[in-house]
């Protein structure tokens, strides 16, 4: 049990939560938080202040006035009305984090939402009562408006749950739990729409995915390093100390870790003096790119403890402000840095495979990997492939964070575009996943022209991991399926 209370919220808290099915509870101190904020917007309505999204319209109708007796309708018609999602629905997963993160959010008692709501959230979470919400629509800033209206319509017993992999409407998952659909009141529907959770929820299960697929590219290279006699020498402690980058140290000494005990890898001046770029500088490549990850979870640790809704309560009500917290410009640069980091992975990857494969390159390697050259491709194509995936993630690489188009008759003239650059960052892992499981297919068979009683005890081990998802080419077969099983194997999913 995780227990959530606006603030303490970690990465690893949340992916527990997310893939082990760990279940949430609310802490006492926050719950008497929000029972005070909640106080605060009682008296805004009873007492007729003008306070925006509590009686008044929205956007551009901000200084639309709105009668008390009119406060609920007001919350219907901004659920419906917003929830504009199009395109096909986030994973589940994402959908699990999108709730877990805006109920921690409303948890810091900024928000003036009834607690009965909150419960009602973690009663989702814990029953795996998870939104279907469609992936486009929102332009990152008044919050992810567009999908967190779809998770709102749940609530309220309208749109559509996951269960079982089907799309089942929220009002009969709420009659099969004997439950009734909320009611919402006054400034409860904008509390649960204006906020980050989309984008960031996209970045969290982005940020597993990519830490875990970071760690495995070393243990590929590393195998690559060994078919093609690579130089341990550039990993030596003293080259990286004397940058002073720990990424890069980190990774370097992984890679030492990896190889040791081999007999394939080479000191320099043994085969050759030294390695093209793409072996040589492993340590600093992939470490530039765990520089960027550190960023990107240093950033969303900070954003899955933020309050992100308009307007925010303090003071007991004293203090009710109208603040742009829901912009997501933090968390779109975060992303577009993740995606270029993790398609620089992928671009080294390619790198290496082309050396695998190609005769001119591959120290006396089969030219394609082929068990029959000329009357078997072998290889070829999985490197068409993977030059294919590095290719097409160059442009989904190009900054979403850069773009914005005014809305709402221009009150909204600048928006973050965060939500884009998340989904696009998804992308990019998947493809950097296909490739880097393309380099682990070409060196566990490149591998076994070396001799796999030479390897490394760690990559042995590792190359027999691999050869029991993908057995070794003894003929021509249909490759993309070995590609898929082991980049399935390779995600987070998996383990």
């Amino acid at each position: 049990m995780i227990t959530l209370d606006g603030k303490n919220l970690s990465l690893a808290d949340l992916n527990i939560i997310l893939n082990d099915n760990v279940k949430v509870e609310l802490d006492n101190d926050a719950i008497e938080l929000v029972k005070k904020s909640r106080l605060a917007v009682e008296k805004i309505v009873r007492e007729d202040q003008t306070v925006y999204g509590i009686n008044t319209g929205f956007g551009k109708f901000s200084d639309v006035k709105i009668a008390e007796v009119d406060t609920r309708k007001l919350q219907l018609h901004l659920i419906r009305s917003h929830a504009c999602g199009v395109g096909a629905p986030f994973a589940e997963v994402v959908s699990r984090a999108m709730v877990v993160l805006r109920l921690n959010a409303l948890l810091k008692g900024f928000s003036g939402i009834r607690i009965e709501v909150l419960e009602r959230l973690a009663y989702m979470v814990n029953n795996r009562i998870h939104p279907v919400i469609p992936q486009q629509g929102s332009l990152g800033a008044s919050g992810d408006l567009a999908p967190l209206s779809h998770l709102a319509l749940v609530l309220i017993g309208e749109g559509f749950v996951w269960q079982k992999n089907e799309q089942v409407p929220a009002a009969d998952v709420w009659q099969t739990h004997n439950l009734e659909p909320i009611t919402l009141e006054a400034k409860e529907g904008l509390a649960l729409i204006n906020g980050t959770q989309a984008m960031t929820a996209q970045g969290v299960v982005n940020y597993l995915a990519a830490s875990k697929l970071a760690y495995d590219s070393e243990w590929i290279a590393a195998m690559t390093m060994e078919s093609l006699f690579g130089i341990v020498d550039a990993f030596h402690p003293s080259v990286h100390e004397a940058r002073g980058y720990q990424e890069q140290m980190d990774v370097a000494e992984r890679m030492r870790n990896w190889l040791a005990g081999s007999q394939l890898a080479t000191k320099q001046g043994e085969k050759r003096v030294q390695d093209a770029y793409s072996l040589r500088c492993i340590p600093q490549i992939h470490g530039a790119s765990w520089q960027v990850l550190n960023y990107v979870k240093e950033k969303l640790e900070i954003e899955i403890n933020a309050a992100t809704d308009n307007p925010l309560i303090f003071d007991d009500g004293d203090t009710v402000i109208s603040g742009g917290n829901f912009h997501g410009q933090p968390i779109a640069f975060a992303m577009d840095f993740l995606k270029i980091g993790m398609a620089e992975l992928a671009n080294v990857s390619e790198r290496r495979i082309e050396r695998l494969v190609n005769p001119q390159l591959s120290e006396g390697l089969p030219a394609f990997l082929s068990p029959q050259p000329g009357l078997q491709s072998g290889a070829m194509i999985l490197q068409y492939a993977a030059a294919s995936l590095v290719s097409e993630n160059k442009t989904l690489a190009h900054p979403a964070s850069v773009d914005s188009i005014p809305s709402s008759a221009n009150q909204e003239d600048h928006v973050s575009m965060g939500t884009i650059g998340s989904r696009h960052a998804y992308q990019i892992i998947e493809n950097a996943r296909r490739v880097l499981a393309i380099e682990a297919i070409c060196a566990a068979q490149a591998v076994e022209y070396r001799g796999v009683e030479k390897m490394s005890k760690a990559l042995y081990t590792k190359w027999q991991e691999v050869r029991a998802v993908v057995p070794t080419i003894n003929e021509d077969r249909i490759f993309s399926e070995d590609v898929e099983k082991l980049a399935d194997w390779l995600s987070p999913a998996s383990h």
